[in-house]
């Protein structure tokens, strides 16, 4: 059996985040992401792999987001020395995110590292899984391949591999991997995360074709969005509604896909005149801004619907994009008429705090999610129910109204995954991977009924002969 094709998840195994799939032909070792985990499960981030990155002949990324790309810098300090393969967009989107995430890891040691120097416990703080100079390192080194769409291409000397577009977010790929076994060819596809089809934004995803087995994303396998037409409609009510009676509206938002689609629909407010005449847009995020130019940059890969706008789609007479930390605070003074978007998307840090501090304790204001949010998060915490949040330390009563609009996720719901999984020519097993376990035994109970399949729910670290 040791001769014998296996996958092993060394991430996003019963849960949601840390996406890190091995392939092992005997031939060839190839790894499919390299997330970082977030919320609860962020201390495995400190934990060794699994596996010797020394021994990975490519990387496959599916797509720029953390929890798919956080891991890369330190499978570069493990040793890897081998290809990437990407959408080019998916590279440029990657670049940012990285070099985002290596700024909060440096600014939370500094301030930590002060604190503990009082204490005299500076060896207890632990330092940055990698800093902004070795994201940049790592991209000037980095034997990077820029994938086409629906082109099959060459990965190791007995793997090839087919990128198709996931609808996700930009440069998101769902691929189909080819090699022998025993002389019998074979397919695993890993689908990634699949996008939500109505997002607006990108065309949806693409048709698979068939596949031995098949590695699928299961966040939303529990559950369908709330429709996009009603979720759009929902929006706009709480916008206008909150401005018109004196509020201000603060949305927490992820700045890759959401934050551009969040732009989208106010933009499309502004042209219907639906937003008031005084209300001010700001995008409060440097890391949406700059993800937003890679979204102009690469804009022939949105949907037709979102370049039906004579100017851009993601610009208009009302936004404000915020480019330093005082006109960040600026936008404290203003008492009434403000819409502002910020990260991070889950409120784990960011600007949005800055913001929440002044707001939430006010219930003229509106605090609107767009985003899921995962357990041990703040913004899990508030949607929950918590009455009172803790910000840089002080506690503060939630009164604002909470908002949550589930039908703006990038990612698939259960109907979605399932009519996706139909447009299979062949499928023979299924493996849930990237969800929380809960959600996945329901996924696998659904599947078992669409299909009569047997779905498995993977483990962390198991040996999965293909």
């Amino acid at each position: 059996m040791e001769n014998q094709t296996y996958e092993q998840s060394f991430g996003a195994a019963k849960v949601v985040t840390g996406s890190a799939h091995l392939l092992d032909t005997g031939k060839s070792k190839i790894l499919i992401d390299c997330g970082m985990f977030q919320g609860l499960e962020e201390n495995k981030n400190y934990e060794p792999f699994g596996f010797d990155p020394k021994e990975i002949d490519a990387l496959i990324i599916t797509h720029g987001h953390l929890d798919h790309v956080g891991r890369i810098p330190l499978l570069y300090k493990g040793g890897f020395k081998g290809k990437v393969f990407a959408h080019p967009a998916t590279f440029d989107i990657a670049k940012i995110v990285l070099m985002d995430a290596g700024k909060l890891q440096e600014e939370e040691y500094k301030t930590k590292y002060k604190k503990a120097q009082r204490r005299g416990k500076e060896k207890e703080v632990r330092k940055p899984l990698f800093t902004q100079d070795e994201v940049k390192e790592i991209f000037k080194k980095m034997n990077r391949q820029k994938i086409e769409y629906d082109k099959k291409i060459k990965i190791t000397k007995d793997i090839k591999a087919t990128f198709k577009d996931a609808g996700h977010i930009l440069g998101s790929s769902f691929v189909e991997i080819d090699f022998k076994e025993f002389d019998i060819k074979k397919r695993i596809v890993f689908s990634g995360d699949l996008g939500n089809k109505n997002n607006g934004i990108l065309p949806k995803p693409h048709t698979p074709t068939y596949a031995d087995a098949l590695f699928i994303e299961s966040t939303y396998g529990d559950r369908n969005h709330k429709n996009i037409d009603d979720s759009i409609r929902e929006f706009k009510s709480v916008i206008i509604n909150t401005l018109l009676n004196g509020g201000n509206v603060l949305i927490p938002t992820f700045a890759i896909e959401r934050a551009q689609q969040i732009l989208c629909i106010l933009k499309e407010m502004s042209e219907e005149k639906s937003l008031p005449k005084n209300a001010k847009v700001f995008l409060d995020s440097p890391m949406a801004t700059k993800v937003t130019t890679v979204y102009k940059k690469w804009d022939q890969l949105l949907s037709k619907k979102c370049q039906k706008y004579k100017k851009h789609p993601f610009e208009f007479d009302q936004l404000r994009l915020v480019r330093d930390v005082e006109e960040s605070k600026a936008i404290n003074k203003i008492e009434r008429g403000a819409v502002i978007i910020a990260g991070s998307g889950m409120c784990n840090g960011g600007r949005i705090l800055h913001h929440m501090k002044h707001r939430i304790w006010n219930p003229r204001n509106a605090l609107l999610f767009v985003g899921y949010q995962a357990k041990g998060t703040l913004g899990r915490d508030i949607i929950d129910g918590a009455k009172f949040i803790r910000i840089y330390h002080e506690e503060i009563i939630v009164k604002s109204k909470i908002y949550t609009i589930n039908g703006f996720s990038a990612h698939a719901d259960q109907k979605e995954l399932l009519e996706w999984m139909n447009e299979f020519e062949k499928l023979d097993r299924i493996f849930l991977i990237h969800g929380e376990y809960d959600k996945q035994v329901i996924f696998k109970s659904v599947i078992h009924s669409y299909f009569d399949k047997k779905a498995h729910i993977v483990e962390q670290g198991e040996k999965i002969y293909l």
